[in-house]
């Protein structure tokens, strides 16, 4: 029980960095403590569906591999570490950075913080207006109209397989 002891501070912050909402679902790789019968009971209670990374998949979860490439290979990121709280000073920079100011390829150069707080739409569309003056201005600086990149739909980690129907295979016949 000594595990969902810990995690229940863990999950209180995090339901406060959320406006005090649990997430709806909280995916994690397959070690000890994120596959615990506390942990799972913990989240149950808290209605908090879980999800893991496929077994003996090293990078299943491409965004989290993706953060920890940036992370690896900043040009800031120290040797070694003096102590735990020289690591935590700098992660804490980092990941403020991270998902706040870096503009992220996958998600049309959008922030995450601003994909999570609902804000790349305005956001493009602003960049849609200002990239539309620019050419207004002076079309001959460009090859073509310019446009901001798109939005994707729907992020997913481990995009769930649909399944088929008779009506499916009826189709397919």
């Amino acid at each position: 029980m000594r595990g969902a002891v810990t995690r229940r501070p863990f999950i209180a912050a995090a339901m406060g960095a959320n406006g005090g909402q649990a997430p709806a679902h909280v995916h994690a790789d397959r070690g000890t403590s994120m596959t615990s019968k506390p942990v799972a009971a913990l989240l149950a209670d808290l209605n908090i569906a879980q999800s893991h990374s496929r077994p003996r998949v090293s990078n299943d979860n491409l965004y989290s591999e993706a953060q920890f490439r940036t992370l690896k290979y900043c040009p800031a990121f120290p040797g070694q570490f003096g102590s735990i709280a020289h690591a935590r000073a700098f992660c804490q920079e980092f990941f403020t950075y991270y998902n706040h100011e870096h503009r992220h390829s996958g998600i049309g150069l959008h922030t995450p913080a601003s994909g999570h707080l609902g804000t790349a739409g305005q956001i493009r569309t602003e960049r849609a207006r200002t990239l539309q003056a620019a050419y207004a201005a002076n079309p001959g600086r460009f090859r073509r109209k310019p446009t901001p990149p798109s939005l994707p739909k729907t992020v997913w980690i481990n995009e769930p397989v649909e399944e088929e129907t008779s009506s499916d295979i009826e189709q397919v016949a």
